[in-house]
């Protein structure tokens, strides 16, 4: 899961988000010295992940990119379900995307001084680029990809990786769908979330 997932996974609670989106930047017991909201969402965020990352559904999604990403295949899956999670977002939240995304980049800012150093540089790109405005579109994946390839491990495949997404978009449509159920039920149940929903 990426940022958007995050933060919708999140719920209501404005420092749950925060801790939720700031969680791949916080190591170890670091943790312990935020509030506890946000503490909370630190660990959601962990727990997001270990869920993510052991589950079929998933891994039969990731099947199709390990030839040419190996253990990176889960980076781009992250990234692939943000997009269809963007791009069908009105299935799921009633406010628009764009509305959306300003309040959680206004959120951070509010926020600035909390987070993380490394993230503080991150975010003023990340905002002004609308990265996950973009990820809606095959063409945003296909920047997001490549900005990842050129300031991070993830090896540099996008062609390939948008061949994989185009020939079986339809695949990994209905695997993400089924897996989102999942894990809304999963983050409902354990952390007592609750977690609006447009879906009939």
């Amino acid at each position: 899961m990426n940022y958007l997932a995050h933060t919708y996974l999140s719920g209501d609670n404005d420092d749950v988000k925060i801790g939720n989106f700031l969680g791949d930047w916080v190591k170890g017991s670091d943790y312990l010295k935020y509030s506890e909201d946000i503490r909370t969402g630190i660990l959601l965020h962990r727990n997001i992940d270990s869920f993510t990352d052991r589950h079929p559904i998933v891994h039969q999604s990731m099947t199709r990119f390990q030839p040419r990403y190996s253990k990176y295949a889960g980076v781009v899956i992250d990234i692939l379900y943000d997009h269809y999670l963007a791009k069908n977002w009105s299935d799921f939240n009633a406010m628009p995307l764009r509305d959306y995304v300003n309040r959680m980049h206004n959120l951070m800012l509010n926020n600035f001084e909390i987070l993380p150093e490394r993230l503080q540089n991150y975010l003023p790109g990340f905002m002004s680029e609308r990265w996950i405005e973009r990820y809606a579109t095959s063409e945003g994946i296909r920047d997001v990809l490549d900005a990842m390839s050129k300031r991070t491990s993830l090896p540099d495949e996008t062609e390939f990786a948008i061949s994989v997404m185009e020939a079986h978009y339809d695949d990994f449509r209905r695997e993400f769908f089924d897996f989102f159920g999942q894990i809304i039920e999963f983050v409902e149940t354990k952390f007592m979330i609750s977690i609006s929903t447009n879906s009939s």
